[in-house]
């Protein structure tokens, strides 16, 4: 978590006894749901319980992961499950959750790097515009897939995407794409080493 409300600290989610979640930030009553999307925007809350003011973010953040795994497209394999469950009560346990975290740092950094390399890949190329096209579509694909956006692309009602690029011609542009398509298969052979 990084971004918060101009820098007022963390937003106080209060949860009642009745299950219910306050946002005292907008004075609404909010889901999980609201919870996970804030996540992924990168807001900071906390969650409290509303009697007993005790801190019960961590059990939150779990509820929302186990929702999440039951929706069908699961992320924390079986045999990852089973050693995670192994290591509680272990001598190892207290150094888990640094692993983890550095790990996940690890992660979010070559993700960053990989899409940074496949940007800069075609930049300079006759194709960098049309990448550029479509990498924004698929974001935007993907975040209205993530936040089940009636209006994305291909969802009932929505407007039909427009053409990302026009059909190439024959002879040098086949050419100019094969020439392409070696280039960036020689810099992801390059990144891999």
């Amino acid at each position: 978590m990084k971004k918060s409300a101009a820098g007022t600290g963390p937003v106080i989610i209060k949860k009642y006894a009745n299950r219910r979640l306050y946002n005292t930030e907008t004075s609404s009553y909010i889901t999980l749901d609201h919870l996970a999307a804030m996540t992924r925007e990168g807001r900071d809350f906390k969650v409290v319980d509303a009697k007993s003011e005790e801190d019960i973010t961590h059990n939150v953040l779990t509820q929302i992961i186990m929702e999440e795994e039951q929706r069908g497209q699961t992320m924390l394999p079986v045999n990852f499950l089973r050693q995670l469950i192994a290591l509680y009560g272990d001598s190892m346990q207290a150094m888990v959750p640094g692993y983890l975290e550095a790990s996940m740092e690890s992660f979010r950094r070559n993700q960053q790097q990989f899409k940074s390399a496949v940007e800069g890949a075609f930049a300079n190329s006759p194709f960098a515009e049309m990448a550029k096209r479509n990498m924004e579509i698929f974001e935007a694909a993907t975040q209205a897939f993530k936040q089940g956006n009636p209006g994305a692309p291909g969802a009932p009602g929505a407007a039909p995407a427009a053409p990302s690029a026009a059909p190439a011609a024959e002879g040098d542009d086949v050419s100019a794409l094969k020439a392409e398509l070696a280039r960036l298969q020689d810099k992801i052979e390059k990144l891999a080493k």
